[in-house]
């Protein structure tokens, strides 16, 4: 429920005593807490905040698992889904590639018959990176988990190093290989890999607060 914005009050509240988007918000953090490889959703977006939506993409993402669902709100399904099936008309189901705005590209027009705006073709590499600086720039805000991680980081940055710091003085005793074969190596395996977490955190923490900067800026 924490991670679905409810305060630890909120948690013992009546769901009767609860508004329509709190409600909502309830269940999609009830069905996503469930182990599962398939999901089924009808209009997740219904009565749901802009953070409450930022938090419902973040967990989609992270879901292992199927989700098949069906929404209205397109700019939501051109950051969520893969694939998008839609009425060809006659008892005929098309699937198509990507977002709603790939489908449309494909087909030449959304299924009023409005026609794509054409635009000349790009690379896949390039196309994904565009769509997620398109993403990005549309928010202009960071979502409920970077700003969570904006703040965590620091303290998890200073923890590594301290663990490096630890390490590196482990494996400067000149007669720990010879004494404890095992954990010499154990201790090397442990500093290459609190390293490579170490430039993660870093290079996460260094892209947010860019992110965030460019923000406020604007």
């Amino acid at each position: 429920m924490k991670d679905f914005l409810f305060t630890a009050q909120q948690a013992r509240t009546p769901v009767r005593a609860l508004s329509g988007g709190e409600r909502g918000r309830l269940m999609l953090a009830r069905a996503l807490s469930r182990p599962s490889n398939l999901m089924l959703l009808d209009e997740p977006t219904n009565d749901l905040d802009i953070e409450t939506l930022d938090v419902l993409e973040e967990m989609l993402g992270d879901y292992l698992g199927t989700v098949v669902l069906i929404s209205h709100d397109r700019d939501f399904l051109d950051r969520v889904v893969n694939a998008v099936v839609v009425p060809e008309g006659d008892g005929r189901w098309s699937e198509y590639a990507g977002g709603y705005s790939d489908m449309m590209g494909q087909r030449g027009g959304d299924l009023t018959g409005r026609q794509a705006i054409s635009q000349p073709p790009t690379a896949p590499a390039e196309k994904k990176t565009a769509s997620m600086a398109q993403a990005k720039a549309a928010k202009r805000r960071l979502s409920y988990h970077e700003q969570r991680a904006l703040e965590s980081l620091p303290a998890t940055i200073a923890s590594l190093s301290a663990d490096l710091d630890d390490l590196h003085h482990q494996l400067g005793d000149p007669g720990l290989y010879a004494r404890d074969p095992a954990a010499f190596r154990q201790a090397s395996e442990a500093l290459m890999a609190k390293q490579s977490q170490l430039a993660a955190a870093e290079e996460k923490w260094l892209e947010l607060e860019i992110l965030r900067q460019a923000i406020e800026r604007d």
